[in-house]
């Protein structure tokens, strides 16, 4: 196979029609190098529920009594390091949570167990905290704005902006009812 093509940059032609508008992305399962410490964080500090174990090797977990929005397993990666920097593989993972209380409730969580933020922005389309699970695996917990506040260039194109996030005003929207 020459350079070209999907896997050279070569994107091709345009598909006849774009995929379907309601797919979604519906899970992530992850290799975890201790079964335990990871369940304990995503149970603890993420308030996920554990849906089903698979022995000592695996574990579903989910919110709101969806089979699995989590996979977790040991069976290639039990007792192993985390894939270093500067190498390919998942830069992160996103959690999207339905408002802005939600999302400020997840931020007071994440203090309340000492969980270290990465970073935290305001994408104009979306207010993220970023941070790392016990793995090194990245993860983006987000709210988005509704459609009709989206940032839109002179063209009407989606601008999506980074800019800090500012924290204690997120926090604020846990307080109110």
């Amino acid at each position: 196979m020459s350079g070209s093509g999907a896997a050279g940059g070569d994107r091709g032609p345009p598909p006849e029609e774009p995929i379907d508008p309601r797919t979604d992305i519906g899970h992530v399962h992850l290799k975890v190098s201790d079964l335990e410490r990871a369940i304990a964080f995503y149970r603890d500090a993420l308030g996920f529920e554990v849906t089903q174990r698979m022995g000592d090797g695996g574990a579903f977990l989910s919110a709101g009594g969806y089979h699995h929005h989590i996979g977790l397993n040991t069976w290639e990666s039990r007792g192993a390091s985390p894939p270093p920097r500067g190498s390919t593989g998942l830069y992160h993972f996103a959690i999207r949570f339905p408002d802005r209380p939600a999302l400020a409730a997840a931020l007071e969580r994440l203090i309340a167990r000492s969980v270290p933020l990465e970073g935290a922005s305001d994408h104009g389309v979306s207010e993220a905290l970023y941070l790392r699970d016990p793995d090194g695996n990245g993860i983006e917990l987000y709210r988005d704005r509704p459609r009709e506040e989206w940032p839109r260039d002179a063209d009407g194109r989606i601008a999506m902006t980074t800019r800090p996030l500012d924290l204690d005003d997120l926090r604020s929207a846990a307080e109110s009812p």
